[in-house]
């Protein structure tokens, strides 16, 4: 198999694609990126140094913020975890108070821009499995392989309440719902780079599917180029 492939794996919250690039990422030896964490480190930093992602020098703090901040992922017993400044927040970015701002401070134009850029600078030359909301139309249009993941609303909710609870953090399964078509709203309808299937992805429904069943899929349409 060829060993640079750039795989691009794109949906909707708690559509599984998360644990599917990571698995197969894993199959493959291939670098595996979770963009979704990327601006979910960000979103922390803005939380931490209290700003304000909507004050009228809103782009020149986050212009500045990203000249502040490193980001790397590790992988630490088979998982992979995120470090914002050599600091392992791979939890903390996943509470709700990080989830409600990441989704509006990943429109912005100008963040957009530069996580693009760092993407496409971490995978350069390699073999990528990359995740997220906008990598098969904006970040890699190019991609050898394009996948859009979905599910029922109500499959994510619940696939969402159980990584909260192993987490020990309670929600109810209606708010989650709730925050997951807001969610979906929000990055369906955003200006810059909104979450779409791109006209030459191939599209899979995770609904009734296992984390097994949706790697071997994959991986299987890969194979079929070899």
């Amino acid at each position: 198999m060829k060993n640079n492939y750039i795989i691009a794996i794109d949906g909707p919250a708690s559509s599984g694609k998360s644990t599917t690039a990571k698995l197969v990422a894993e199959h493959l030896g291939y670098t595996y990126i979770d963009t979704g964490a990327m601006y979910r480190a960000v979103a922390l930093y803005c939380i931490i140094n209290n700003i304000n992602i909507d004050s009228k020098d809103a782009e020149f703090q986050i212009s500045k913020a990203m000249s502040e901040i490193s980001l790397e992922f590790r992988k630490i017993n088979s998982e992979y975890h995120i470090f914002l400044n050599k600091e392992d927040v791979s939890k903390r970015i996943r509470e709700p108070d990080v989830t409600a701002l990441s989704s509006p401070l990943s429109a912005k134009k100008i963040l957009r821009e530069k996580m693009v850029k760092l993407q496409r600078d971490i995978v350069k030359d390699k073999g990528a499995v990359i995740e997220g909301r906008d990598i098969g139309t904006v970040v890699f249009p190019n991609a050898d392989f394009k996948f859009f993941l979905t599910a029922s609303l109500y499959v994510r909710a619940r696939r969402r309440a159980k990584q909260y609870a192993d987490e020990g953090i309670k929600m109810d399964i209606e708010q989650i719902k709730q925050n997951i078509f807001i969610r979906d709203s929000n990055d369906s309808s955003r200006k810059n780079a909104p979450l779409k299937k791109a006209d030459d992805a191939i599209e899979i429904d995770t609904s009734d599917l296992t984390i097994e069943q949706q790697v071997d899929k994959v991986i299987e349409i890969i194979k079929t180029k070899d």
